[in-house]
This record gives C-alpha cells, sequence and structure tokens, in this order.
C-alpha cells in the first residue's frame, strides 16, 4: 500500500511513521525545503496547486489523505478525480468554511452557539442585534490558533471591527461561557465501522492549545454518549473515511459543537504512548481499508505542547515517564516544535511529574518569547 499525504509537517511526519510500522510507503507534497516528513517519507517538493506534482502524487499511491485543512480547492477537487482522497472534499470544504460548519451542525440537530453571517459593517451591527453581546466575530476562512477573530465585549467594540478583520465574509457567535473545553478524536472506516478515543480536555491560553488530558476528568457516562453521538452524526453525513476531532464547550452539563478537524488532531497526539492503537495509526489504517485498532486509553495521559522552543531533552528524560516529541522545527515565538506526553503510572507522583514538565516547558517558552 502507498499513501500519499498533503503537507509535509509534524502530523504528517507522525502519519508516515505509524505507516512505516504498518508496512506503508508514503509520498508527500510541501514546498518547504526542511518538511518534518522528510525524515519518515519521500516529498515531492511543490506548492500544493501545483497540478503537474499533483499528478505525479496521484499516479504513484493508492490513496491520498491530508494534514492539513486548508487545502487548495483546485488540489482536492484535481486529486479526487484521479485517485481515492480520503476524507472526501466535502470534509474539507465543510471545515474550511465557519458559516458552512454551523449550518452542517444546525442541520444535524447538535447544539453550537447562536450565529449569524456577516458580510459588510451593516451586517454586524444587525447580527449583534440577534446574537448579543459579548460575541466573537470571526473571519469565515482562513482563522486558526486564535487569528482571524475578535472578541466583541461591549457596544464599543462593533464600530470598525469587520473592517479589523479585512472586511472579509465573516461570522458572528455568541459568546458561550462555558466551563471547559473537550475534543473528541473519532476513526470510521470505509466500510462505516466507527471508533471513539475517550473525551480529551483541552486547556488552551491565547487560543493555542497548551494541553490535554485523557480521558478527561470527572466525565459521566451520559456526556461521553452525546458526544458520541455527535460525532456519529457528522461522519456519516461526511462520508467520512479517516481520524476526525470534534471539538466541543461543555456547558452547565451540556454541550455545544465549536469546529471540526477533518484530520488527525493536535488534541490527539497523547495517543501515541497513552491509547492502545494511536490516531496516527489508526488514520492509516482506516485510508488503506485496513482493520482499526483498539481507542481505549492505558491510563490517564497528559500532553504538553513545546511551543516557541524546546527544553533540554535531557531535562524531559529525567522525568519518569515522560516522552518528548520533537518535530525539527527551528525556534520561534509561539511555533509547534514538538509534545511531550506523560502516563500516569499510578505511583502517586504522577500530577508533581506533570508540574515539572510544564515549569519546564513554560521557561524554553519565555526565552523565546522575551
Amino acid at each position: 500500500m502507498k499513501v500519499g499525504i498533503l503537507g509535509g509537517g509534524q502530523l504528517a511526519q507522525m502519519l508516515a511513521q505509524a505507516g512505516n510500522a504498518l508496512g506503508v510507503e508514503t509520498t508527500f507534497v510541501d514546498p518547504g525545503k526542511n518538511a518534518p516528513a522528510a525524515r519518515y517519507a519521500t516529498q515531492i517538493r511543490a506548492a500544493y496547486d501545483d497540478l503537474d506534482a499533483l499528478a505525479q502524487l496521484a499516479a504513484s499511491v493508492d490513496v491520498v489523505t491530508y494534514e492539513f485543512e486548508n487545502v487548495p480547492e483546485i488540489a482536492a477537487t484535481m486529486l479526487a478525480k484521479h485517485v481515492h482522497l480520503r476524507p472526501l472534499p466535502i470534509a474539507l470544504s465543510t471545515s474550511q468554511d465557519r458559516l458552512t460548519e454551523k449550518t452542517m451542525f444546525a442541520s444535524l440537530g447538535i447544539p453550537t452557539a447562536p450565529f449569524q453571517p456577516v458580510a459588510s459593517a451593516a451586517d454586524l451591527e444587525a447580527a449583534v442585534r440577534a446574537v448579543g453581546l459579548p460575541a466573537v466575530l470571526k473571519t469565515r476562512r482562513m482563522g486558526y490558533d486564535g487569528k482571524g477573530q475578535l472578541v466583541l465585549r461591549g457596544a464599543a467594540d462593533v464600530p470598525g471591527a469587520f473592517e479589523k478583520l479585512g472586511s472579509v465574509p465573516c461570522i458572528l457567535e455568541g459568546f458561550v461561557r462555558f466551563e471547559r473545553e473537550l475534543s473528541l478524536v473519532c476513526v470510521r472506516g470505509r466500510d462505516g465501522e466507527t471508533r471513539f478515543y475517550p473525551l480529551t480536555q483541552t486547556i488552551h491560553e491565547g487560543g493555542i492549545l497548551r494541553m490535554t488530558v485523557s480521558p478527561a476528568p470527572r466525565l459521566d457516562d451520559e456526556l461521553t454518549k452525546k458526544a458520541q453521538e455527535y460525532g456519529e452524526r457528522v461522519l456519516r453525513h461526511l462520508y467520512y473515511v479517516g481520524v476526525l476531532a470534534l471539538e466541543l464547550f461543555e456547558e452547565s452539563g451540556n454541550l455545544r459543537a465549536n469546529e471540526i478537524a477533518p484530520r488527525v488532531h493536535n488534541s490527539g497526539h497523547w495517543t501515541i504512548e497513552g491509547a492502545h492503537t494511536s490516531q496516527f495509526e489508526n488514520h492509516m489504517r482506516a485510508i488503506a481499508e485496513m482493520p482499526l485498532g483498539d481507542t481505549g486509553a492505558k491510563a490517564t495521559t497528559v500532553s504538553i505542547n513545546l511551543l516557541g522552543d524546546s527544553p533540554a531533552l535531557e531535562e524531559m528524560n529525567a522525568v519518569v515517564g515522560a516522552h518528548a516529541h520533537l518535530y525539527g522545527k527551528t525556534a520561534a515565538p509561539l511555533r509547534k516544535v514538538g509534545h511531550v506526553t506523560i502516563l500516569d503510572d499510578g505511583s502517586g507522583a504522577f500530577d508533581e511529574r506533570v508540574e515539572r514538565l510544564r515549569d519546564l516547558v513554560a521557561r524554553a517558552t519565555a526565552a523565546v518569547s522575551a
């Protein structure tokens, strides 16, 4: 089996690593000179909309997937005509537009924050009247890690807000006063078999995921059942094959959908050590039509993103049970350069070890940002 990937970043790197263990050959398209995935897979160095490069990829593999959702439409359309593309283009087109995404949730009976489309300053005024304040104004396309959005806390924040985001099509979402954020990582095979990883608590700062805890603390069966029901609806609607992350807000014991990521996801990095089958292996299994692996957790697992720069490996390795993953990226403020994962071994020292790792990571991040 030969698999192609659009993108050569850390997610492609970890997909290729998982694929290698399954006997899968991986080729990827990425314009970068030092793409992280190049250490484990063959690179076609070209732009994502380079039709010659895409044709070369399609001719050399059995199936193509992607590691990021902002794949150019021309690339997805072209590839789908010549090779199996999994997930399908509908998953891309839905996730690339926040309004389309929220409309999908509403059509499937999945609760969200109230929302309104905004195409002008006048639309924003009307949307504020409909949704209320506080609210979040977001560009419909291309926003990530807190980019492309503004929090409107009061009436004084409304004038000029549409222009600050570039006067591009936007969506206004009501502010959700959630207790915590959760992520459900799902996997679905071509035969429709679906499995779910445990709900994961995600801790963000400045719109960037900093840490995950899985399984999330204080889970009850009803919450898990509801999340999985929502995940199942999305997967079926999108005729999905592969791994998908559904990001959720928990509010007074209820769930509201925030967004989907039609790919392996940062909130599932813990699965490499913490689950019986990692999200990366299960994605490769799904798109290659292999049996899906066990998604159960081995133990409570914490994964911490390394942002800006990495602590010294010997410092992280000195923490008992720590597993560091470096992506081969140069240091830069808030760049995701790796992650470190630790499992609860039942010794009673888990919380202390997590705090040691968090302190090491915070100091490395601060050193680059200074």
